[in-house]
């Protein structure tokens, strides 16, 4: 069963240059606020100086002097969405190299250039329905964001998804968060005009194929658990799709009951 929680921001407070706040989620049954109180305390600090932002300027040449993105609207969007938010502050100085680094749960925020590559291949339009298969970190949901679509993203581990739920929309960026398996993505929202899967899988889920508007595409790394080729599934009719099969990757196993158990 698929859940849409919402969490209500209590306190910002400003030090120096930096962002810190509190979130708290309201249970519903807690009708006095001040005497009873689910809290979980979350501090982040959001700092973004000549230092961080020179830093993703230099991620954004790289991606496309040498990694050869040419969408110029998704570099924009990486240009634009602070990676080092997604890191511990112990490690900033990992966040604009182009490698995926560890995030908790045994999960990972992808590589800046697997981002851009997936993204890319997705071709957002603004206004785009678009659902998200692995929420992780939220970075990518940033990314999305930035090129207008309205984002429906879904995430199976518990933590990640009440981590994100809560600082994306602290930072500014509105999706709709679910807590599931991803794997079914998210029938009563569809159709989409595009699904992310980022995660592997080990064969295209049908009932993905079937969420898509006609028109519509899905982007989805498909392999074993060691590589997966990057897959495009444009549906051209009722019935009727093609595929495209790309470069090799590596990403975590996407689990579920449409995917490895």
């Amino acid at each position: 069963m698929l859940k849409e929680y919402k969490f209500h921001l209590f306190k910002i407070l400003p030090v120096k240059e930096a962002s810190v706040f509190w979130l708290i989620n309201l249970d519903k049954s807690q009708e006095n606020l001040s005497e009873k109180i689910s809290l979980q305390l979350m501090a982040y600090k959001f700092v973004d100086n000549y230092r961080e932002k020179g830093a993703r300027k230099q991620l954004v040449k790289f991606l496309e002097d040498v990694k050869k993105i040419g969408d110029k609207r998704v570099l924009q969007a990486m240009a634009k969405v602070p990676r080092h938010y997604f890191f511990d502050e112990t490690f900033w100085n990992q966040a604009y190299r182009d490698i995926a680094f560890p995030i908790g749960d045994g999960q990972t925020i992808s590589q800046p250039y697997t981002v851009a590559y997936q993204t890319e291949l997705l071709h957002i339009q603004k206004k785009d329905c678009v659902l998200e298969i692995g929420t992780g970190s939220g970075y990518q949901t940033c990314i999305l964001l930035e090129l207008g679509a309205e984002v429906f993203t879904i995430e199976r581990q518990v933590k990640l998804y009440e981590r994100t739920s809560k600082v994306l929309p602290f930072m500014g960026y509105h999706a709709h968060f679910f807590c599931g398996d991803g794997s079914n993505g998210i029938p009563a929202n569809a159709p989409f005009d595009k699904i992310l899967v980022t995660a592997g899988a080990p064969f295209i889920p049908e009932i993905l194929l079937k969420q898509l508007k006609i028109g519509g595409l899905l982007v989805i790394p498909v392999g074993d658990e060691k590589s997966q080729l990057m897959t495009t599934i444009l549906r051209v009719a009722e019935n009727d799709y093609e595929k495209v099969s790309l470069d090799t990757f590596r990403f975590v196993p996407l689990v579920g009951d449409q995917a490895w158990s």
